[in-house]
């Protein structure tokens, strides 16, 4: 009989991977079903990061890479930290990964022991806990209240640090509330963590090009230079280069710590695809004009999806600052009553918009702040609307529960 691990008896499934498998096996039953569960940019990898691909297959000599990654894509992004982030990183202070999610897993596996405590915020990416949880850490989850534009703040901090702190894991642009810390805000964290000198800090900054309205990015090595001996900065192609099937992402830390993840993807994936990294060499170090357009184009569908999102019966949806979703309130729509049925958690009210009018969501218990779902308006604008105005028509079907 199978056995399996106590580790994984620790984690929970993705909760966004479960939304989008129910809506293709909805589509596969011929279910009229509009997804926007999953954060995957709709725009195609640009044309010369493509070109790069197809020349390095072209050219053979497709051996097993560096286990922390080519030498010139390494360069690439020592190029790429020094041009939009201001940090200078040597060669073997960066690694490369088979995407951004095994850049923390590296990390994470390679200094958590059991009982280590990982302050997360939350709203959170739903990984994260589950990452630390199956390391043997121990996630403790900080509340970042939507009255506070889903931001944690410096007491918040310091109250949820403890002697058995090892990482605080920190995503500005924010998945899944879009939320942005300026340079002030940054500051006051990082206030905080100057005073304890064996918390590292995990900067996952994947959404860097995704701000609106010209706010300055700000990510807490520059902000606090003090901190750069102790943060992992951490980033990728996936998302502002429309790259997520390439599995290529990267970070920037201290010499011991890329050290000991090299250790750790050595014993597991080893180098990342050859052909990919090719592609993310042409990426960082190519024309970045197309940044701009398709940030102008996410802005326009957020705006869209903010406005309609609020013309729906007991929605109410904050105006995120970057990345590209959306984090509503659903507590209005919360005690009434569908086909019979009450609906008491966003996880109700998602499940059933989806059976109701076939639209995929994510409800907010996968994210850590129950009450809310998380839409991705990483789709063409015509989904979206139509999207929106079947979340309209489910809400206003809603029932008050009978006295």
């Amino acid at each position: 009989m199978l056995k399996i691990s106590n580790a994984l008896t620790r984690i929970k499934p993705s909760a966004t991977i479960a939304a989008t498998r129910k809506a293709r096996e909805m589509r596969a039953q011929g279910i009229s079903v509009i997804a926007l569960s999953q954060g995957e940019p709709d725009f195609d990898t640009p044309e010369h990061v493509k070109e790069a691909a197809c020349a390095a297959i072209m050219k053979g000599g497709l051996t097993y890479p560096p286990v922390p990654g080519l030498p010139q894509l390494r360069q690439a992004i020592q190029r790429k930290f020094e041009r939009d982030n201001g940090l200078a990183y040597k060669e073997d202070e960066i690694i490369v990964s088979s995407g951004g999610k095994q850049v923390i897993s590296n990390a994470l596996l390679a200094t958590l022991d059991a009982g280590d405590e990982v302050i997360i915020p939350a709203p959170y990416w739903v990984s994260y806990p589950e990452m630390v949880a199956l390391f043997g850490g121990t996630p403790v989850i900080v509340a970042a209240a939507a009255s506070n534009g889903f931001k944690m703040t410096a007491e918040q901090l310091r109250a949820a640090i403890t002697p058995k702190t090892r990482w605080l894991m920190l995503n500005s642009p924010s998945n899944p509330s879009g939320a942005v810390y300026s340079h002030d805000e940054m500051k006051a964290l990082t206030d905080v963590l100057v005073e304890f000198p064996d918390v590292m800090i995990m900067a996952d900054d994947i959404y860097e090009h995704l701000i609106y309205n010209d706010l300055p990015f700000a990510t807490p090595a520059a902000v606090e230079p003090r901190l750069k001996e102790r943060t992992l900065t951490v980033n990728g192609v996936s998302k502002a280069y429309a790259m997520t099937g390439w599995r290529i992402g990267y970070a920037g830390g201290p010499r011991a710590l890329i050290a000991a993840m090299e250790k750790a993807q050595g014993q597991t994936t080893s180098g990342a695809s050859v052909p990919a990294q090719r592609a993310a060499i042409a990426a960082l170090d190519g024309e970045q004009g197309f940044l701009a357009e398709r940030l102008q184009s996410f802005h326009e569908r957020r705006d869209v999806v903010v406005d309609m999102l609020n013309a729906a019966d007991g929605i109410h949806c904050l105006v995120p600052e970057g990345a590209f979703y959306v984090f509503p309130s659903c507590e209005g729509a919360l005690g009434k009553v569908f086909n019979g049925r009450v609906l008491n958690t966003s996880e109700d009210f998602t499940a059933a918009l989806l059976e109701s009018e076939g639209v995929a969501l994510v409800h907010g218990e996968g994210f850590g702040l129950p009450g809310h779902f998380r839409i991705s308006y990483a789709s063409d604008i015509a989904d979206l609307k139509e999207a929106c105005l079947r979340i309209q028509r489910f809400c206003a079907s809603l029932q008050a529960v009978a006295a």
